[in-house]
């Protein structure tokens, strides 16, 4: 009771803040009911005058709110199926820069977490140079077999933590009510909504995990031409702190520096989405904010990509998924596209793979009608999970978040190149993951792992049958000879038994009692 009175004080102020911001006023309240429609009514009384739009107003509140809330609007940037397609995109500029905390502190951390004084660690450390809701990041030396070598150091943010399980404990609170009251609440998955959101960050602060996600790309990546990432020095790293290789390289948003370097801008621009797609594809794990800020160029023309705090996977089945959906797209194949949502399981059997198709269709057919750089495969996407809601697609928080980054990635290799065709960008990644894992290599692949599954399973069947046959003589004797209980066993349930005794009795005095009460008050 006291708990929830306390997540209804901290949403009570939430929705003061958001009030007072102006957010209320981008909900359409006509699909509301009239109790709800009223509240609106009553909040926007005390909206305060802004000549900010309304995109702004929504991250002004959020950044008003901390830390825990603009974590909320980046992630629900991942969900148009929850807060509407314009207001994802809006969120997509929503920026976690926080003041920095005092220099002091983060030495404290440091010293705290390695055990060790600041100097015995680093030769330097400078003060912040980026601040976010999470950590900060330091420039530092450190001395290695080869001399002095520049670092990134990321700290966290003092009683972050706690903050963010407060802020997160009274969004599942939230949660909850919601599906509880609403059929629609349910089908967004608004409780395994909020339980992704405090997994997703429990994971941000633990950088021994964001480390491990850069060896991790680091090892899948190590071949590629165009593309790497920082190396960690583990030495100095901890759940609290993450020591990385300083990045010298230009800010990938840098159009004017590139340019003067000699860089070919239309080829970085392919290089990042086929980068993304290989990612996505090859790899099943990609970054999953991959906005300019955290993409770089180095001196030998690669791109470098940081902060590996968001991560997204796609098992086998959803790669395969996304790679024939591409593919499909670009083949106008719909009656396959339609028939990998239901071999996938997205789509439930009780609907028709044909009248599936044709809604494909009504998204596909126009976009071969346009021009090259008119294309949007994060708008097909877009579009295609909004069909998909139309045949009972449950939501699918993976996808959307592979859909949110295609935005971005798309975005970027826009700015670099306008002209970028989406799908000659795209389908040498595709139509290589489709021969590799669908041609007939990736068929003899397939057999040996089936064959291995199977060698795995009958190897497992002996001990099977052990289990069965001395299974089989229990039940046996307990036919013959009725179930034997052991002494114990037997006593404990006397003890029980006479426990129970005992409080039926005692209620039944105190019964007796009340009714001799009632009965000489009634004479």
């Amino acid at each position: 009771m006291i708990s929830s009175l306390a997540h209804l004080v901290r949403l009570a102020r939430a929705n003061y803040v958001f009030a007072r911001e102006g957010v209320f006023g981008l909900v359409d309240p006509t699909p509301l009911p009239l109790p709800a429609r009223a509240g609106l009514r009553l909040a926007r009384l005390i909206e305060r005058p802004s000549s900010v739009s309304k995109a702004g107003r929504l991250s002004a509140a959020l950044t008003r709110l901390g830390p825990t809330y603009v974590k909320l609007g980046q992630f629900l940037a991942t969900r148009p199926d929850i807060v509407g397609t314009a207001l994802a995109h809006d969120l997509e500029s929503l920026q976690d820069r926080m003041p920095p905390f005092p220099q002091a502190q983060a030495e404290a951390t440091i010293e705290r977490a390695f055990g060790k004084k600041l100097n015995e660690i680093f030769i330097t450390f400078g003060p912040a140079v980026a601040a976010a809701s999470i950590a900060q990041v330091h420039r530092g030396e450190v001395m290695t077999p080869d001399g002095p070598k520049t670092v990134a150091v990321k700290v966290i943010r003092p009683g972050v933590e706690r903050r963010f399980k407060t802020d997160q404990d009274a969004f599942a609170f939230a949660a909850r009510k919601a599906e509880a009251w609403s059929s629609e609440a349910q089908r967004l998955r608004m409780i395994e909504t909020a339980e992704t959101l405090r997994r997703s960050v429990v994971l941000e602060m633990d950088f021994r995990l964001e480390a491990a996600a850069l060896s991790e790309m680091a090892e899948n990546t190590k071949d590629d031409p165009d593309f790497r990432v920082p190396s960690v020095d583990w030495e100095r790293t901890a759940k609290d702190v993450l020591t990385l290789e300083w990045i010298e390289g230009t800010h990938l948003n840098d159009h004017a520096t590139l340019l003067a370097k000699g860089y070919d801008l239309p080829q970085l621009g392919r290089a990042v989405i086929q980068s993304f797609l290989r990612h996505a594809l090859r790899d099943g794990f990609f970054h999953a904010d991959m906005h300019p800020g955290n993409l770089f160029v180095d001196a030998d023309g690669r791109i470098v990509a940081v902060d590996f705090g968001i991560m997204g996977r796609l098992g086998p089945k959803e790669r395969r998924f996304l790679a024939e959906i591409l593919y499909g797209f670009i083949t106008r194949n719909y009656q396959r596209t339609a028939e990998v949502h239901f071999e996938a399981g997205y789509v439930p059997p009780h609907h028709s793979v044909e009248s599936f198709a044709q809604a494909i269709r009504a998204i596909g057919e126009p976009i071969h009608n346009r021009t090259a750089e008119e294309i949007s495969m994060a708008k097909l996407l877009m579009l295609l999970f909004e069909v998909t809601g139309l045949f009972d697609m449950r939501t699918r928080p993976e996808l959307l978040l592979l859909q949110k980054t295609m935005v971005v990635v798309e975005g970027v290799g826009r700015t670099l190149d306008p002209k970028l065709d989406m799908w000659s960008t795209a389908e040498p990644v595709v139509r290589e993951w489709m021969e590799r894992h669908l041609g007939p290599a990736g068929r003899i692949e397939g057999a040996a792992d089936g064959a291995m599954e199977i060698g795995r399973f009958l190897s497992g069947v002996p001990g099977l049958l052990s289990r069965g046959a001395a299974l089989m003589e229990q039940l046996d004797a307990a036919t013959r000879n009725g179930i034997v209980l052991a002494p114990e066993t037997v006593a404990a349930i006397g003890r029980a038994e006479a426990r129970r005794n005992r409080w039926t009795a005692a209620a039944l005095w105190v019964i007796a009692a009340l009714l001799g009460y009632i009965a000489y008050s009634i004479l």
